[in-house]
């Protein structure tokens, strides 16, 4: 399916130096685990595993390990409501009033004409925190996922927005639990769902799934880690292992390393993105900045010179895991990173792991 040669390399296979570097990463930035693949020219050409799932044991890291990727889910949402587009069901100027005609009642007046596209690049007015009892509401995961989003929904648009629509860039995962609902509405179907079959399946992501990635009561998988260094403690897989399901459309989705990067490298150019899961104009408005940031729909847009011009990035954690993705379109090339920490080191290991990749497949930096 699509245009990807996914070879399964083992550690062993790749460059004893790329190793070596990787492991000399983890180890100064002290993280359990760390993983990296890189795809080029549409074949995966490195995917490199090192480390441990959980600290205490003695399991390994694989390459066929599974990795939360946390706000990295914003891209995989923005994707899934630019096909929404594409059929006619949302328009980027579609309102939440107008999809929640039942909820005018409840909703303050500044929610009436919030758009989608403004929910997707963080220009809404949606907080960047959830109010204390609306989040204990989602920790408590009652009823269905989409019944959550509906409550965070809810909880939402009857507070007063933290600044008015399209005035000011506020992240917040609340938005993109709101674009996620408005696509439930309008879809008839869960978001989980919709992942799995609008995107997963198509683009031959066998291993991606939402939550913790290990099975309860087991070390099957890397497990997430709270803490600093020198304390860090691990999650076991559970409710809490993760963020609850009702911000699903903003940072649950885990996957392998080589799902992850082939996730990313579709969106390095609409003539290689195969299958065509969107229209040429929304694939491209998906990477178009709103005016004055860098953010577009789910991705951070910038230059770099050693990509030969711009980038599209994200990372995400959910306090337990950390991932980086980083697409370099005019170089065919993509680089990921995660890994099952998120102290205060995480940011620069991933970084600095991209940093090797890009030296080793671009030859810069």
């Amino acid at each position: 399916m699509g245009f990807f040669v996914n070879v399964p390399y083992a550690a062993e296979d790749m460059p004893d130096d790329l190793i070596a570097k990787l492991e000399e990463i983890r180890k100064e930035r002290g993280l359990p685990a760390l993983a990296v693949a890189a795809i080029r020219h549409g074949k995966l050409v490195v995917n490199v595993a090192t480390g441990v799932r959980k600290l205490g044991s003695e399991d390994p890291v694989t390459t066929d390990d599974q990795w939360h990727l946390g706000s990295c889910t914003k891209s995989m949402t923005a994707t899934l409501a630019g096909m929404m587009v594409d059929e006619g069901k949302l328009g980027w100027h579609t309102t939440i009033g107008e999809v929640f005609p039942d909820l005018q009642g409840a909703m303050r007046p500044e929610w009436h004409n919030v758009t989608l596209e403004q929910l997707l690049t963080h220009r809404s007015g949606a907080p960047d925190h959830p109010p204390v009892d609306l989040w204990a509401e989602a920790l408590d995961q009652k009823g269905t996922p989409t019944e959550q989003r509906l409550a965070i929904l809810r909880g939402t648009v009857c507070q007063p927005p933290e600044a008015p629509r399209g005035k000011k860039f506020i992240y917040s995962n609340e938005g993109y639990a709101i674009a996620g609902a408005m696509i439930e509405r309008v879809s008839g179907s869960s978001w989980e769902d919709l992942m799995r079959e609008r995107i997963f399946e198509p683009l031959g992501m066998t291993s991606a799934g939402f939550g913790a990635p290990a099975t309860v009561g087991k070390v099957d998988q890397p497990w997430g880690h709270l803490g600093e260094i020198g304390e860090l403690r691990p999650v076991p897989p559970g409710p809490m292992a993760d963020n609850p399901p009702a911000i699903g459309p903003a940072a649950t989705v885990h996957a392998s390393l080589a799902d992850f990067a082939r996730y990313a490298n579709w969106h390095a150019d609409w003539s290689r993105a195969e299958p065509r899961l969107l229209t040429e104009e929304t694939f491209n408005h998906l990477h178009k900045t709103a005016p004055g940031q860098e953010y577009a729909l789910g991705w951070l847009v910038q230059d770099r010179d050693w990509a030969g011009g711009e980038v599209f990035w994200h990372t995400g954690s959910n306090a337990m895991f950390y991932a980086v993705m980083w697409v370099a379109p005019d170089r065919d090339a993509t680089f990921v990173a995660a890994t099952n920490a998120a102290h205060s080191e995480a940011d620069d290991a991933c970084n600095d792991a991209v940093v090797a990749l890009i030296r080793r497949v671009l030859g810069k930096y």
